[in-house]
């Protein structure tokens, strides 16, 4: 059945973050856009910062031109550049090649909260999902004045952990976070015992329907809907509106 939750009197941003790569943040950051926009109807937009561009191409929508930057400098309307993609309520807003500079943009400009509006300006939608890339980056300070929640993904491994820390140490608090155990193999006890210490952590298993999913450029709601990772993305967004709506 779906879930159709009530619309809030306000646009809600939530950044997936992680120091690392490699951790399954984008392959999060698709699956919550998607399950904002089919299984609580939200009007969403996925914004994907990351200039490897894979949230863009699993969702089909690879921009042919470098024009991502632009948005930020002003000599685009970043309206302009979103794009709808095959699932009903989720737009794009796609990377590119050229936000490999958007560091170094962000601090020639010294606009602060030059993200935050941006993203005020983005019109009619009800959720925002950035897709940020790995690191303490301007574009990293940026998200964390954006954000209303970071989604933290972190595989259950030491360098994970203290990564996660990190992360922790250096928003003091200023930013609300949701920490997701992610790629967890039951059959290893490294990954139970990480589990078993953050109970409280939502858990995305892993899982053949999450590679599989990808390699078909849809969601995994899409593709094994009746999955136990299906079902654990599903979790995790319906965690994610209790936040908000608290």
């Amino acid at each position: 059945m779906r879930a159709v939750a009530r619309h809030l009197p306000y646009m809600a941003t939530i950044a997936v973050y992680s120091l690392k790569g490699g951790v399954g943040k984008t392959t999060l950051a698709v699956n919550l856009a998607w399950c904002a926009a089919t299984r609580s109807a939200r009007r969403t937009l996925l914004w994907d910062l990351d200039p490897q561009a894979a949230a863009s191409w699993i969702l089909g929508r690879e921009s042919k031109h470098d024009r991502a930057q632009a948005a930020f400098s002003r000599d685009v309307d970043p309206r302009k550049l979103i794009r709808p993609t095959d699932n009903e309520r989720l737009d794009l807003l796609p990377a590119d090649a050229s936000l490999r500079e958007l560091d170094h943009l962000l601090r020639e400009m010294d606009k602060k909260k030059r993200l935050s509006k941006l993203i005020a300006g983005l019109g009619d939608y009800d959720r925002v999902i950035l897709d940020c890339p790995p690191g303490l980056t301007e574009t990293a300070e940026q998200v964390t004045r954006a954000a209303d929640l970071i989604v933290i993904p972190v595989v259950p491994s030491p360098l994970a952990q203290r990564a996660y820390e990190e992360i922790e140490r250096h928003l003091g608090g200023r930013t609300p976070t949701l920490p997701v155990h992610v790629m967890v193999d039951r059959r290893r006890r490294m990954h139970l015992d990480a589990v078993a210490a953050q109970p409280d952590w939502p858990v995305i298993p892993m899982a053949s329907a999450v590679e599989a999913s990808s390699a078909t450029h849809r969601a995994v709601g899409d593709v094994a809907p009746q999955s136990a990772a299906a079902k654990s993305f599903q979790e995790v967004w319906q965690r994610i509106e209790r936040r908000l709506a608290s």
